[in-house]
């Protein structure tokens, strides 16, 4: 059902890309991951560092809908940035939408955020420079607007520097993030099915 390996990517800047780079995609590339989530190169943005790489990340359920969806990019800069502290630089997007019962708890920003660093220190993916924002919305239709009446939708968005190109931490941390937030439980732990 889900593709567990990403297919050779483009990078923005070809074979002539330095070392450093073509490990930190060779890293990203090769993970493994949960069969619930799809994995995709993208299209990397072309002018936020001298070499990019992206990759799309779904999460779906047995029958193939889409619960959360998320990309990730990898920038690298030869020089580095002071912004970054660093010269590799992860920039992810994460969207789910949530249980309604969510939507009104003041906290939820906050938990969203720590789902991401929680994420970051479990898979023990050293990391600095780390900020974000994490918005939540909440719907309501009215009228002949088909759907649920009311829904919950929680959107983060980080960046963060990583320490080396050993990248597959941070991947499975981000794919965790986004389970997480599909309200799967941890891999490897059954749900106990509702009566």
């Amino acid at each position: 059902m889900a593709q567990t390996q990403t297919p050779p990517a483009s990078v923005s800047a070809g074979g002539d890309a330095p070392d450093v780079f073509r490990l930190a995609v060779h890293n990203l590339s090769a993970a493994q991951v949960r069969r619930e989530v799809r994995l995709e190169p993208l299209r990397p943005p072309q002018r936020l560092a001298p070499y990019s790489y992206a990759l799309s990340a779904d999460v779906l359920d047995p029958d193939g809908n889409e619960l959360a969806t998320g990309r990730l990019v990898l920038l690298h800069d030869p020089d580095g940035h002071e912004a970054w502290d660093g010269v590799l630089r992860l920039v992810g997007y994460a969207s789910a939408d949530l249980d309604e019962q969510m939507g009104v708890d003041p906290l939820l920003p906050t938990v969203g955020w720590s789902w991401l660093t929680g994420a970051l220190d479990e898979r023990d993916a050293a990391y600095r420079a780390a900020g974000g924002t994490v918005t939540q919305t909440t719907s309501t239709r009215f009228g002949d607007v088909h759907g649920p009446s009311t829904t919950v939708a929680l959107e983060l968005r980080a960046s963060w520097t990583a320490d080396n190109p050993q990248l597959e931490a941070h991947l499975l941390a981000f794919v965790d993030l986004l389970c997480t937030a599909a309200g799967l439980p941890p891999e490897g732990i059954s749900a106990l099915p509702r009566s």
